[in-house]
Formats: structure tokens, C-alpha cells, sequence
């Protein structure tokens, strides 16, 4: 094992370890009387196990790279099983452990040079750090418009090139000279817009393909961020006590197997075919930003008209 892969893992551990104490304290601090309550109030007589297969399900496609936010929020609402202003923190909380495991896992079993892999996942950090404040005077419509009218172009393109029609990616496992800048200001970028809940998952496997690299190293690099990210946001839900526990620990028991099962399915997948999965990916996240873009336009006139209106 490389030096800076190993030194990946411990500072991975070390960021996991500390969530899970965390949220270790924040169960013992809200105290059995008042677990029990929220049992009741919050998801009801709801089962467990179901509770486990959103983890499950969610998980599964998040290991794909179809992202797992949207559709355990979509889930959650459909069924009511946890209030509007908790699931962010019930998200994060939730989401965190299995993303962790997608990370261990697929720097371990999909190979990338380790200054290709550190460089674009600390640009992402970094930019999600600090490039927040200044993507977030961006109008987030148009950030969600331009980008989902760009992805289902690279999805188009990405469809030209597995029928013979047109080059796009390579088979390259390392960036360097322009191309490692220009992709280390672009994952910064990413890392931005991540918080604003603007998914880098898509982005990321288009990204480093036009640069040159397989699909497939997108995996690492893109579930490496989100690890470094997530276990951080999941400690403020934590001490603000923004999260609901039972729902967050269905997440992780079936979420976890989930993700061991989805990363090998993608590791032994053919160049081709991730290609192929790319263009699913790709497609289904940019109808999903189109449509949120368009939802929120339409909340915004029609609260406009309410207040016009008085």
C-alpha cells in the first residue's frame, strides 16, 4: 500500500471515528425517555426494517453515482417519516458511515495515481470550504439550469461516443501539467457547489473523463470528497440535535452492505459499460436539476403572487 493511500485511510478512519463518538454522545445526551418519544412522534409505528431499506435502497444507487440525497429525501416525504427541517441533518448523519465505506473501498479496489487522487479531492474540500460564500450569491435556478442543460450535452456526447461516433475519455489513471490544473479549479468549483446541495457525482465522472481518465476513477476521487465532507456537516447537525436518530441509523445498517455490494458490481465493470453507466447517471441527475429548478421557480412566483396579493 502506497504511503499517501495509507495516509488517506488514517485520516478517513480518524474523521469516521470521531463522528461516531459524536454521535454516540448526542444519544446518551437526549437520554432513553426522550429516544422513546421520538420513536413515537417522529416515524410513528413504522418498522424498522423499513426504515433499513431506504438505507439499503438509497445506498445502493449512491454506489452506482446516481447520489443518494434525493431520493431518501423524496422517500422520506412520501411516507412522512421525518419532519422537513431534519432531514439535512438526518441526511448527513445517516449518509455519512456508508460514504465512508464507499471510499475505503473503492481507493482500495479502483486504481489511481495518489497525487491525481489527493490533489482533486483537497481541491474539493477546499472549495467547499471556502468557495461556498461566493457560489452562494450565484442564482442557484440558473446554476441548476446551466447545469443540467451541460450534463444532458455531455450525456448526448457520451452516447455518440460508445455508438463509434465520436472520441470522449480515455483510459488514463493520472492528471497532469494543464490538465491537473484545470481539474483541480473545476473539482474546486465542485466542492462549492456541493453545498449548496448541487450534487458533484455526475459532474465529476464527466469532468474527468473530457480529461482524458477512465470512468471509472471518478468513483474514488468522488466519493473520497464527499467522506471528507460529510462526517464534518454531520457533527453540527449533531450538536445542534438537527437530525432524527432512528431514521439516521437505518441509513447506516442498511446502507452499509449496500455499498459493499455496489462497489464490486462497478469495479468489474468493462470500459464500455461504465461508460454506459455514466450516461444513466449523468442523464438522471440533470432531469433531476432541471426539475428542481423548475419546482423552485414555480414555489418562488407563486409565493410572489401570495404576497402581491395582500
Amino acid at each position: 500500500m502506497a504511503p499517501m493511500q495509507t495516509a488517506i485511510f488514517f485520516v478517513l478512519t480518524a474523521f469516521g471515528l470521531t463522528y461516531i463518538t459524536r454521535w454516540v454522545q448526542s444519544v446518551r445526551n437526549r437520554g432513553l425517555a426522550e429516544s422513546g418519544n421520538e420513536a413515537r412522534s417522529e416515524v410513528g409505528n413504522r418498522s424498522f426494517p423499513l426504515l433499513a431499506t431506504i438505507g439499503f435502497v438509497t445506498n445502493f444507487f449512491d454506489t452506482l453515482g446516481i447520489g443518494s440525497f434525493a431520493p431518501t429525501t423524496s422517500w422520506y416525504k412520501l411516507q412522512k417519516l421525518v419532519p422537513d427541517e431534519h432531514i439535512p441533518g438526518t441526511l448527513h448523519v445517516g449518509h455519512s458511515l456508508p460514504v465512508i465505506f464507499q471510499a475505503f473501498i473503492f481507493i482500495a479496489i479502483i486504481e489511481v495515481e495518489m497525487v491525481t487522487l489527493t490533489t482533486l479531492i483537497g481541491a474539493a474540500v477546499l472549495g467547499a470550504w471556502l468557495g461556498a460564500g461566493v457560489v452562494a450569491r450565484l442564482p442557484r435556478q440558473s446554476i441548476q439550469i446551466g447545469m443540467g442543460v451541460a450534463l444532458l450535452l455531455a450525456g448526448g456526447t457520451f452516447v455518440m461516443a460508445n455508438l463509434g461516433f465520436a472520441p470522449v475519455g480515455g483510459e488514463s489513471i493520472e492528471l497532469a501539467g494543464i490538465a491537473l490544473i484545470v481539474g483541480t479549479i473545476s473539482f474546486f468549483i465542485l466542492g462549492a457547489l456541493h453545498t449548496l446541495g448541487i450534487g458533484m457525482y455526475a459532474p465529476s465522472m464527466i469532468l474527468i473523463s473530457v480529461l482524458g481518465m477512465n470512468p471509472a476513477v471518478s468513483f474514488p476521487i468522488m466519493m473520497g470528497s464527499a467522506a471528507f465532507l460529510m462526517p464534518v456537516a454531520s457533527v453540527r447537525f449533531l450538536k445542534a440535535n438537527a437530525y432524527q436518530h432512528r431514521p439516521s441509523l437505518g441509513l447506516v445498517l442498511g446502507g452499509v452492505p449496500a455499498v459493499i455490494a455496489a462497489a464490486f458490481i462497478v469495479g468489474s465493470l468493462p470500459l464500455t459499460m461504465m461508460r454506459w453507466l455514466v450516461v444513466i447517471v449523468v442523464t438522471y441527475a440533470a432531469l433531476a436539476m432541471l426539475r428542481s429548478a423548475w419546482v423552485e421557480r414555480n414555489s418562488a412566483m407563486s409565493l410572489e403572487k401570495k404576497l402581491s396579493d395582500k
